[in-house]
C-alpha cells in the first residue's frame, strides 16, 4: 500500500501519479474512461456507457447565496447508481455555495468520476476528463482545523500549490477508513445515504487511479431544506 504522502499528491487536480509503490514519476493524474467488459466489472453492477466529450466551461463566481447551517443535499444520479451527500453550509458555506451552484447550472451532468482510487477515494467533476480542469473561476475557503478526511467525507480536489481551501470543481469521496489527508482540501460534506453506490464505483478503480470501465456523474440535484 502506498505511502500517505503520495496518496496526498494524489488528490490533486494537477498532482503527481504513482507508476511504482512510493515513486512518484508523473505530473497529470491519469485521465478516466476506459472500457472493461470483464467480470469485476460486471460484478460492481454498474451500467456501461460511453466517456463523454471534454467540455470547455468558464463560468463567473456566483454570489453568495447559501446561508450558513442551511439544509442542502445533493443528490448524485450515477450510471452505478444514487448516493446523496449532506452538504456542511455550517462549516463550509463558501464551498457548499460554489458546489450547489455547479450543480443547478447542470455543470456536473454529463461528467465522470475520472479517477477511481480503491479504498482510498473516487474524484469527479471535471469538465475536460483530464484531471485539470475546472469551472473557470476558483473558491477559497479555510477547511476546519479539526477535519479527518474518514469513510464518506466529500471534499474538493486542488493542486499541490494552490493553498489549503481552495477549490474549482472537481471533488471526491473518501472510500478508506481514514485517507490520512492533511486538513487542505475544502470541506463540501458527507455521503448520508448510497453509500454503497460510491463502494461499488471504488471497485471500478486501479491503483494507479485509471478507472476500469466510464462511471457518468448523470445528474447532481440539489435539495433545500
Amino acid at each position: 500500500m502506498e505511502g500517505t504522502s503520495d496518496r496526498n499528491k494524489w488528490i490533486a487536480v494537477g498532482a503527481f501519479a504513482l507508476i511504482a509503490a512510493g515513486i512518484v514519476a508523473a505530473i497529470l493524474i491519469a485521465r478516466g474512461g476506459g472500457s472493461d467488459p470483464g467480470g469485476e466489472a460486471s460484478a460492481a453492477g454498474c451500467r456501461k456507457v460511453e466517456a463523454p466529450p471534454p467540455k470547455k466551461v468558464s463560468l463567473k463566481a456566483p454570489k453568495q447565496t447559501v446561508k450558513r447551517g442551511e439544509t442542502l443535499t445533493a443528490a448524485v444520479k450515477t450510471s452505478c447508481g444514487t448516493f446523496e451527500i449532506a452538504l456542511d453550509s455550517k462549516r463550509a458555506p463558501k464551498t457548499v455555495n460554489s458546489f450547489a451552484f455547479l450543480a443547478e447550472e447542470g455543470f456536473y451532468d454529463d461528467l465522470t468520476f475520472h479517477r477511481i482510487v480503491p479504498e482510498f477515494v473516487v474524484q469527479g467533476g471535471d469538465p475536460t476528463g483530464s484531471g485539470n480542469g475546472g469551472p473557470g473561476y476558483s473558491v477559497d475557503e479555510k477547511p476546519p482545523n479539526n477535519l479527518a478526511y474518514r469513510k464518506g467525507v466529500v471534499a474538493m480536489a486542488k493542486t499541490a500549490v494552490e493553498p489549503p481551501g481552495r477549490s474549482g470543481s472537481q471533488f471526491f469521496v473518501v472510500l478508506g477508513a481514514d485517507a490520512g489527508l492533511p486538513p487542505d482540501y475544502a470541506l463540501v460534506g458527507k455521503v448520508d445515504k448510497g453509500f454503497d453506490v460510491v463502494e461499488r464505483i471504488g471497485k471500478l478503480g486501479t491503483p494507479e487511479g485509471t478507472p476500469k470501465q466510464t462511471v457518468l456523474i448523470e445528474k447532481v440535484s440539489i435539495e433545500r431544506g
